[in-house]
């Protein structure tokens, strides 16, 4: 009961506890802080039913890996070794890749405007606290926070309301900065971002530590604040290390194997990016403190956790990581989604209407990205804290708020059957398996290669590793995308924020979290070179009025696409067989392919 009591209060500190800033603050003394002011609320039941069922998870854990103890894992261990063995001739340290964070971005900006407030704490947020500065940081303030529990450990506290207009506007002074070192950098969030600087600095003929010092000096010249930055050979390794000198520093983990091998050893689990704080407790209780750690349990961890899981927890050991970095709007949408927290809401009208204005924010949602989805997705959150979702194959796709709506009613419905007299706290619509509303790709139909291309090249990446058919064995690990762990650790965060907004009674209903996409900005000083697109192939071409109408001319003649297509079916007669078997006598008789022969126009 003293174990269940004190798992507890550690899951009260919230997602953010490794927040930089807090090395020296007592971390028990605000757990129990914590425990007290929210101890009785609703939020403090589900927090304690949710560390009950996690406890009887990993009490199950435990019993499994005791069986497994028992067992000749001699097998797995040799299977895991194989693996190890491969995932390590993916390593790839040729490339430079930058993590830039912003240091306490909204309150940096806030300080900008009101100076005074520099050696005072004071946070951002009214319910919660979006950020803090880190003379508040002292107190054992942190984001995520609730802001009655950050005043009960700081009474001075400052608490600012949110203005993400201004904050947005800082933000792109600095991606401006940023897309002079790679203008293909990567937005993570509002104050963060990815960059590849191998080929900047190679041109320039400089260092990895003195282009980031230079840029985190143009940045502070131009905006007034400050980043942190961290230097690796993966975006996995860049993002812990520009966590490990903040404020205002930057920290370079060498491209070398015995370098990178060796900072991990010692490196606790939780300072991973996608190692939030359920994960976290299930890889302590089987022994799994630091990366250095996984090693040692390689042969039951895909048997506890899965064959994913094991599959990022050999790259989190072995210290790999994605070396691929572009523009954050040209990743592939897996899902268009949109929900909102509110009071308790309660009663068939209030869910209908609130369901439909759901509708009509999805629909705006879909028009922007411009898809449309085959599946339907329905999330609640109950009064208890209790989160359900339902969803549903439609006949079609749809995008519009009125079929949103149409096929989200039948499984709101549902929910009041099972639940009757349900108080809703939360409310959402999501679309997955989407479907492009963009325009058809004319270029690709007629066999031409596209004007860009937004696959994505991983060749350092474990996410592409591929493996001969013959080396497959049936229970063979999958590949598997490290954004899974760090989007799931994500969704930590972002539910732990709903449900301290609900304890502290205030909600924002501006609620921004810094992960809207916004495209890169272009650098005015270099001019882009003009090209035509043709509107038949959309081939871009020279702006040369009469060569452009030639083009067209070629573009439009029946007779060109005639001949491709009797030369198609020609040279298909000229590779037939002179004699048909019996099953061919009976089929009809056609000389070119049926899908050439779409293409003919006259």
């Amino acid at each position: 009961m003293v174990k269940e009591h004190d798992t507890l209060k550690y899951s009260l500190l919230g997602p953010s506890l490794t927040k930089s800033g807090q090395d020296n603050v007592d971390q028990q003394k605000v757990s129990e802080v914590i425990y007290e002011a929210s101890k009785g609320s609703k939020y403090f039941n589900n927090e304690e039913a949710r560390d009950k069922n996690l406890t009887q998870k990993i009490e199950l854990i435990l019993k499994k890996k005791s069986e497994l103890e028992k067992l000749d894992l001699a097998y797995d261990r040799r299977k895991a070794d194989t693996f190890i063995e491969e995932l390590e001739l993916t390593r790839d340290l040729s490339q430079t890749i930058v993590h830039i964070d912003c240091d306490a971005f909204y309150a940096a900006v806030e300080e900008l405007d009101r100076p005074e407030l520099k050696n005072v704490p004071f946070s951002v947020g009214g319910g919660v606290l979006t950020t803090c500065n880190y003379q508040a940081r002292k107190f054992g303030c942190r984001s995520g926070m609730a802001g009655f529990v950050a005043r009960k450990l700081c009474p001075q506290l400052i608490q600012l309301p949110l203005n993400f207009d201004k904050y947005t506007a800082k933000a792109q002074e600095v991606r401006e900065v940023i897309a002079d070192y790679d203008p293909r950098f990567e937005s993570a969030s509002i104050d963060e971002a990815y960059l590849n600087i191998t080929e900047y600095c190679n041109k320039k003929n400089i260092s990895a530590a003195d282009a980031v010092e230079q840029l985190r000096r143009e940045v502070h010249e131009k905006t007034k604040i400050t980043v942190s930055a961290g230097i690796a050979a993966n975006a996995k390794l860049a993002k812990i290390c520009s966590n490990m000198n903040k404020p205002n520093g930057q920290y370079q983990l060498l491209n070398d194997r015995s370098a990178i091998m060796a900072f991990m050893r010692d490196l606790p689990t939780r300072k991973v990016n996608g190692v939030g704080r359920v994960f976290e407790r299930e890889l302590d209780a089987v022994g799994v403190k630091t990366c250095g750690d996984i090693y040692a349990c390689r042969q039951y961890l895909s048997k506890l956790f899965g064959e994913k899981a094991f599959a990022f927890l050999m790259t989190c050991y072995l210290g790999l990581g994605r070396t691929s970095v572009q523009p954050a709007e040209e990743y592939e949408r897996k899902s268009v989604g949109t929900e909102s927290t509110f009071g308790e809401m309660e009663g068939s009208g209030a869910f209908r209407k609130q369901l439909r204005w759901t509708a009509e924010e999805l629909e705006k949602d879909m028009v922007r990205a411009q898809f449309k989805g085959r599946t339907l997705c329905l999330k609640v959150k109950l009064h208890t804290f209790e989160v359900f979702t339902r969803q549903v194959i439609l006949p079609k796709s749809i995008y519009l708020a009125d079929d949103l709506y149409k096929y989200g009613l039948p499984m709101l419905s549902k929910v009041e059957q099972e639940f009757p007299g349900m108080k809703l706290r939360l409310m959402g619509l999501r679309c997955t398996h989407l479907v492009s509303m963009k325009k058809p790709d004319t270029m690709a139909f007629f066999g031409f290669k596209t004007k860009a291309s937004n696959e994505i090249s991983e060749s350092g990446s474990v996410a592409n590793l591929k493996r001969k058919a013959d080396d497959l064995e049936e229970q063979q690990w999958e590949a598997y995308d490290e954004r899974l762990f760090e989007d799931a650790e994500r969704q930590e965060r972002e539910d732990d924020f709903d449900d301290l907004e609900k304890l502290s009674q205030e909600i924002d209903k501006r609620r921004h979290h810094g992960k809207e996409i916004v495209p890169n900005p272009k650098r005015e000083h270099t001019p882009e070179e003009e090209w035509w697109d043709c509107p038949i192939c959309l081939r871009p071409q020279a702006p040369d009025e009469k060569g452009f109408n030639e083009h067209i001319d070629l573009c439009l003649s029946r007779q060109t696409i005639r001949d491709a297509v009797q030369e198609n079916a020609s040279t298909k007669d000229e590779n037939m067989p002179a004699k048909k078997t019996k099953s061919e006598r009976g089929r009809n008789k056609t000389t070119s392919d049926p899908k050439q022969r779409k293409l003919f126009f006259g």
